[in-house]
């Protein structure tokens, strides 16, 4: 896909496209956003317009201002098989970028390029550095080699190193919103219904069996979406080294979207739970963040406390804590919902 289709980031490709224009391209880049998918999207096309044979639009420096995405460079790019366009992505049980991956790929990024006018380098889910591996990559990043170009990308800015930060232009990379959509709803509809005090302790383990039976849903449509589109599908007879990388590759990235999904899915729980906490305040209803679930939540609301309902939003965040470190997973939601007063 060239820049054009990037309908909802238009504010983004504009600036990267006056840069390129006049000939002022930065040499590290920072992009946040929502989606890992549509960060690495926009940094592909990129890598392409740089390096494309036949661009559509081309500015009187002679840099192109889109790719034309047919060309043998963009179509090496497409497929990640372009010598100069790298990528490098999360590895290990423990998704993390290590220092040894690092190494490698700052290795290849001093090298003379082999077939293209700048050097790429991707470095995807930039918030799992290791500490030793974003200090390998300070000195390359503050001072990269000629006709190269670093990008970063990130949906967890704030979990990024300052010291890496503070080398990069960083780019917000708007999209549409997430909405809350009648699927979300239902199933917000559903956890709320088990939230009976009559039922007990049987009660808020039903509420737990619904909170996971949705979350393996959601690792299941990962798992679907993403093996789908690994090169391991595309690429029977690939050498057992590479398809070792690429299958270590799409269980880090599969790991890390269904953290990133989950994370999401508790932040709407927390979201609802803050409508009950304003019900218990007697608050405007034009401040919910659920009106369409205003009667659950009220019927909480009429049980619990102010104190209650705001301590219900702290174990929510404490879970949410504990769940970016390496804790079992249901045991910790066990846990955090058996605390809730509801």
């Amino acid at each position: 896909m060239g820049f054009t289709q990037f309908h909802e980031q238009q504010a983004t490709v504009a600036l990267l496209q006056r840069s390129l224009e006049r000939g002022r391209l930065g040499h590290a880049y920072l992009l946040t956003g929502g989606r890992l998918e549509d960060l690495e999207a926009l940094a592909r096309t990129l890598a392409k317009t740089l390096n494309c044979a036949s661009p559509p639009r081309q500015a009187a420096n002679g840099l192109a201002l889109d790719c034309c995405d047919a060309c043998l460079a963009c179509r090496k790019i497409n497929d990640d098989l372009h010598a100069d366009v790298q990528w490098l992505r999360p590895e290990s049980k423990s998704r993390v970028i290590r220092v040894e991956q690092m190494r490698e790929l700052l290795q290849t990024v001093h090298l003379k390029a082999t077939e293209a006018r700048f050097k790429v380098a991707v470095v995807v889910a930039a918030d799992r550095l290791q500490e030793s591996a974003a200090n390998a990559f300070l000195k390359t990043l503050e001072e990269p080699p000629a006709n190269s170009i670093l990008i970063l990308l990130t949906t967890e800015p704030a979990r990024v190193l300052e010291t890496i930060v503070s080398r990069c232009l960083r780019l917000s990379v708007g999209g549409p919103d997430r909405p809350h959509t009648a699927e979300l709803l239902a199933w917000l509809r559903s956890f709320s219904a088990q939230a009976d005090p009559s039922g007990g302790l049987l009660a808020r383990y039903r509420l737990l069996g619904v909170l996971l039976e949705r979350l393996a849903e959601v690792r299941a449509g990962i798992e679907k979406t993403l093996t789908g589109r690994s090169p391991l599908e595309r690429y029977d007879d690939a050498a057992p080294e590479l398809r070792e990388k690429w299958e270590e590759e799409l269980a880090a990235a599969i790991e890390a979207e269904y953290r990133r999904q989950r994370a999401e899915l508790l932040a709407a729980v927390q979201w609802w739970l803050r409508d009950v906490w304003l019900h218990t305040l007697d608050a405007d209803r034009a401040l919910l963040g659920f009106p369409e679930l205003a009667e659950a939540s009220n019927r909480i609301a009429a049980r619990v406390s102010e104190r209650e309902a705001m301590e219900n939003l702290r174990v929510v965040e404490r879970t949410q804590r504990l769940l970016y470190s390496n804790v079992q997973e249901a045991l910790a939601l066990e846990v955090g919902l058996l605390k809730l007063t509801l």
